[in-house]
């Protein structure tokens, strides 16, 4: 069986970084993506979807140069999960649990272009490109 999404999208506000009381770091990215038609008018409509992504773990340390605006790819799996809030309620929800993520814009346009291309793979000099990686498996 697969269970893949991969999805290029903007982010819709800056992460939210959150540690769990195991204490495992995790961030909060909600990501749009954009589709366009042609209606019965032949007028072009654009559709966007907004999906929320959670990076976990050294991954989401290094997501901290993520800002709102920026264009990424993100490659993951999607995950459901159910919960019950401060005041019973129940709640569910269908996030993107990110496996690699790269930002596919040039860095000046944020101010990052300070950092070194380094082992833990931020932004290289050549391609204007990250591939953030997570070895190991997303955790809750």
């Amino acid at each position: 069986m697969l269970n893949r999404v991969m999805l290029i999208g903007n982010l819709g506000k800056d992460p939210e970084f959150r540690t769990t009381e195991s204490g495992v770091l995790r961030a909060h990215i909600v990501l749009a993506t954009n589709d366009t038609y042609k209606d019965r008018n032949g007028q072009i409509q654009k559709i966007t979807d907004w999906h929320d992504v959670v990076v976990w773990r050294t991954l989401a340390e290094k997501a901290r140069i993520l800002k709102k605006g920026m264009l990424v790819y993100i490659e993951g799996k999607l995950t459901h999960r159910k919960w019950t809030d401060k005041d019973g309620n129940d709640h569910h929800g269908t996030e993107i649990s990110v496996e690699i993520l790269r930002i596919l814009e040039k860095r000046d346009n944020y101010g990052h272009q300070n950092y070194r291309k380094q082992e833990n793979h931020l932004p290289s000099e050549e391609t204007h490109e990250s591939r953030l990686t997570e070895s190991d498996e997303p955790g809750q």
